[in-house]
């Protein structure tokens, strides 16, 4: 039997190579909203973060999130990354 392939995908905050459904998947969508993205399925520009703090205070401190994305991010966006974070994950990697 072959085996599927596992895509994977590169956090933003600490740069490490993970499957695709280990991260969150921030998408600037076609009309220019900035939303987070549960399914992985949503049309537009993406990038992925780890659910970790330290990952999403990198990518804050270095504005990685708004480069990649190529658009700002509103405080209700970071709000919510911030919920969807699994607490007690800062020594996950």
């Amino acid at each position: 039997m072959k085996k599927r392939k596992i895509p994977l995908r590169i956090c933003i905050g600490c740069q490490q190579q993970k499957s695709k459904r280990e991260l969150i998947r921030v998408v600037r969508t076609p009309a220019g909203q900035v939303e987070l993205d549960p399914s992985g399925k949503k049309a537009g520009r993406g990038t992925y973060l780890c659910r970790c703090h330290s990952c999403f205070k990198a990518a804050l401190a270095g504005k990685r999130i708004e480069r990649s994305l190529k658009h700002p991010v509103s405080l209700a966006v970071i709000e919510l990354l911030t919920e969807q974070l699994t607490p007690g994950a800062e020594d996950e990697q």
